[in-house]
């Protein structure tokens, strides 16, 4: 069984206010990408790495895994037009069979701890799939200006990434979604709808997804310490 990471980097980052997508902004020299890929470069577990982004920032990203040494990334494919379109890509191109495991994580969550990702990939090695989340702790409410009512937070968790499928089903769950048209927040959503239960694994505070300015700052805050 083969382990193969997908980093979908083909999002603009429009909500981070920057010109540069958030994923190559730089930190301390380094672009958020690279700690990224770092991550899964070091996890043992991780045979390969797929990268599907812009064509655009293609020169850059050989120039980035040259320099830093990451040997695990072997394909970097086109990006599509929403990121359910760069993973379909990076799956179809991927080369896996069967029952490799498929690990889709977010270019802009570059904190993942490596704890986490060995614990869902080995929950995924046992039972099939599994995903990254965090259970709620604050007081959660459904409402639009005012409070319609409140909601059980043990029963309520946030997603993160990686999401961990065996590629047969990951690829059967994203063609009857290009198949129907529909378009889902995230792979968990997509494997559901083929029938599959799918596994939460507990994630971590520090594995945030970074999207707006203050992410950046938060990142860059907390990276000086992870170097």
């Amino acid at each position: 069984m083969t382990t193969i990471a997908i980093i979908p980097a083909g999002g603009k980052g429009l909500r981070s206010g920057l010109a540069t997508p958030k994923q190559y902004l730089k930190v301390y020299g380094k672009p958020i990408i690279v700690y990224t890929l770092q991550i899964f470069q070091k996890n043992k577990l991780v045979d390969r790495i797929i990268i599907s982004a812009k064509p655009e920032y293609f020169n850059l990203l050989i120039g980035i895994i040259k320099k830093h040494r990451l040997s695990k990334v072997t394909l970097i494919v086109e990006g599509g037009n929403t990121r359910q379109d760069s993973v379909y890509n990076a799956v179809q191109l991927s080369g896996a069979e069967a029952k490799d495991l498929l690990v889709v994580h977010d270019a802009a969550r570059a904190l993942l701890p490596d704890v986490v990702l060995t614990s869902a990939i080995e929950t995924a090695k046992k039972k099939g799939n599994a995903l990254v989340c965090i259970k709620a702790k604050d007081t959660l409410i459904k409402g639009n200006k005012t409070i319609d009512e409140y909601l059980n937070r043990d029963e309520v968790y946030y997603v993160q990434t990686p999401q961990i499928f065996k590629y047969n089903e990951l690829q059967s769950a994203l063609s009857k979604a290009r198949k129907e048209n529909f378009v889902g927040t995230d792979e968990s959503m997509l494997i559901k709808r083929i029938g599959k239960k799918v596994n939460l694994v507990e994630g971590s505070v520090f594995n945030f997804k970074i999207t707006t300015k203050a992410d950046v700052e938060l990142f860059r805050k907390l990276a000086k310490y992870s170097n």
